[in-house]
């Protein structure tokens, strides 16, 4: 179908009741909220008048600490729970990070039922499970088995088909329930797992995958595959590396939306292999660090709109695309808001990728190493503002006293720095932000009734370089650099290895002024920063706990929730707090402290006259500072 077309059919259907497959309410069926990931809930019990009140409604214990304790340092704690409908038996229901699926009752949180896929627990990848798809399936009979289906896609790249009331795989769906993943190339978990849940529309389910970072040149491919929802037959499958025989990734681990009336299932793309080196892989690497719009019922690609051209940089499309309603000068649009590891926020036409606002070209320069050719410019909007400020130089280093300042200053002007989209070389070269971002999976909420956009966004500098490498060398491996820690990986295939680091004094303490996390606020039509304030206390993380908070604000994964009560809700950050912001200035307004960090996104619902707001806390294998299997539920007082 032409784009024009299904713009004047959409037109036709009024947009401003269509823009999302379902409308925010006090449910939350769907992983972020609803199908366009607008992370909001209409429900509003609890408000800026009350959240002070606050306390415990109940905790579930998954039983993964006791059963996996010898791999719990390997968990990111990430799911999102979901509220099915009273006709798919009114469960909430999450998953662990080793695949189980357990349905609760959502007023006391007792166990239903649950569901354990056995997975292969092989492989050095960390174990994690963002959420489970809910779908019902009209093609089976009203009151039979299956009519209302759980979807997983698991750590050992399987798809699973389960009842939503009892928890029993799906006997027609592919082969007694499940369909594998892999295909002839038979890789193993931990070269080509899953994180993200699958999404399920008109009768197709939808996945990506999650590939093996920085330890090969050419890494598994990225394909997304789409199956039929009942019986699990392949529909489609969609490659974002065409043409690049010598590479592999451009995967999407992060969420994916979908626009059902408008027929499109939007791809947030990752980088090529290898992260840091791009000889073998020449060009734009069209598809890669892009949002791809494709058909949901072929596959077809109707447009995409790449943010970062040949990354040499690790700049993944990290966060589910944000679909909402751009009104502005008499204009009614169909939009669509990507947040970037780079700090951007892109707002593109979700009919056809055009951006909202004017893009400049900002130049790069050109690589040091021997072969390379880096992408003459990056594309970078003129609105809304860059969330941080990639920009720093000696004269700005920060510490706590003078001797520790002076160190940060001579670290800085010793490094190779051109701003941002510098790109490595064998010069340890400033990396502002890291690959953590900027924006990560957490991603932001949209406000229903404005076009107002909270995101939380790491803010500390990183250093990294290439050094070259022997191809026998022995290999040394950490999944992704957190605060505090180098990464030294072998890129095979390729004549270097990467290390990459935070930068900080000898105290141990970033190089940059706070805050080093914050939460922002965006006006998407106006394209200003309403407010921005710091997200996280650094008490817990010195070599001796302090007795009270210190909001500089700290590396966070994970994300937030807003309600109609005027609230933000958002764990995230290295202090074991839960915290409810106010969405009109960013105060804080209430606060939990957890049994461990919870680096997951919250959501709430209302059941039986009663709002809960739900968060999974138990830890992070890149923060290491302890682990759990908790999920806590908070309600007001009775």
């Amino acid at each position: 179908m032409a784009v024009r077309g299904m713009y004047r059919r959409a037109c036709l259907l009024g947009l401003s009741l269509i823009a999302l497959q379902v409308s925010a309410d006090a449910t939350w069926q769907y992983y972020g909220g609803d199908a366009g990931g607008r992370h909001f809930s209409d429900a509003k019990a609890i408000n800026r008048d009350n959240v002070a009140q606050l306390d415990v409604a109940w905790v579930h214990r998954s039983g993964d600490a006791e059963r996996h304790a010898d791999q719990m340092v390997q968990t990111s704690t990430q799911s999102t729970p979901i509220l099915l409908p009273p006709e798919a038996g009114e469960s909430l229901v999450y998953c662990t990070p080793f695949n189980r699926v357990i349905a609760l009752d959502p007023a006391s949180g007792e166990e239903r039922w649950f569901f354990d896929p056995e997975i292969d627990r092989g492989g050095d990848r960390p174990f994690r499970c963002r959420g489970v798809a809910y779908y019902e399936e009209v093609r089976t009979a009203a009151q039979g088995d299956c009519r209302h289906r759980l979807y997983m896609s698991t750590h050992d790249r399987k798809l699973w088909a389960i009842d939503a009331h009892s928890g029993r795989p799906c006997r027609s769906f592919g082969e007694d329930g499940v369909v594998p993943l892999y295909g002839k190339e038979g890789h193993v978990a931990g070269d080509v797992s899953n994180s993200s849940p699958p999404v399920v529309v008109d009768g197709t389910v939808i996945t990506g995958s999650t590939v093996i970072d920085f330890v090969r040149s050419k890494t598994p491919r990225g394909t997304v595959r789409a199956f039929d929802s009942l019986s699990g037959k392949p529909r489609w499958q969609f490659d974002p590396l065409q043409g690049h025989r010598d590479s592999g990734s451009a995967n999407v681990w992060a969420p994916i939306s979908v626009d059902r009336e408008l027929g499109l299932v939007y791809l947030p793309t990752s980088a090529p292999s290898p992260d840091y080196y791009g000889v073998s892989r020449p060009g734009n690497n069209t598809y890669a660090n892009s949002v791809v719009a494709l058909d949901i019922a072929t596959g077809d690609v109707r447009w995409h709109f790449q943010h970062v051209r040949h990354d040499l940089w690790d700049y993944d499309t990290p966060a589910q695309p944000i679909l909402f309603q751009w009104t502005k000068g008499g204009a009614d649009i169909p939009a669509l808001a990507q947040l970037t590891k780079q700090g951007f926020v892109f707002v593109l036409n979700r009919l056809t990728g055009e951006s909202l606002w004017e893009i400049t070209e900002q130049p790069v320069p050109p690589s040091k190493v021997p072969g390379e050719v880096t992408a003459p410019t990056q594309p970078k909007p003129i609105a809304p503002p860059q969330l941080l400020d990639p920009f720093l130089m000696p004269e700005q280093a920060w510490g706590l006293t003078p001797i520790d300042r002076e160190d940060c200053r001579r670290q800085l002007a010793g490094l190779d720095n051109l701003g941002l989209f510098s790109p490595l070389s064998e010069q340890l070269t400033l990396m502002f932000p890291g690959s953590l971002g900027g924006a990560n999976w957490g991603g932001g909420a949209l406000l229903t009734d404005s076009p107002v956009l909270i995101t939380n966004v790491n803010n500390i500098p990183f250093t990294g370089r290439l050094i070259a490498v022997d191809e026998g060398d022995v290999e040394t491996k950490r999944d992704h650099p957190a605060a505090g820690h180098r990464m030294q990986v072998t890129m095979h295939g390729t004549p270097y290895m990467v290390e990459i680091g935070s930068l900080q004094s000898f105290l141990g303490i970033p190089c940059n002024r706070p805050p080093w996390g914050k939460l922002v606020a965006v006006d998407l039509q106006a394209g200003t920063i309403l407010w921005e304030v710091a997200l996280g206390s650094v008490h817990e993380m010195g070599p001796v706990t302090a007795p009270f908070d210190i909001e500089w604000g700290t590396p966070n994964l994970g994300g937030g929730i807003a309600t109609a009560g005027g609230l933000f809700f958002i764990g995230s950050t290295m202090d074991r707090q839960i915290r409810a912001f106010d969405v009109r200035d960013g105060s804080t307004l209430w606060r939990y402290t957890l049994p461990v960090d919870a680096t997951a996104i919250p959501m709430t619902y209302e059941y039986r006259g009663r709002q809960y707001v739900v968060i999974n806390a138990g830890g992070h294998h890149m923060f290491a500072r302890g682990f759990g299997d908790y999920l806590y539920a908070f309600a007001l007082p009775r």
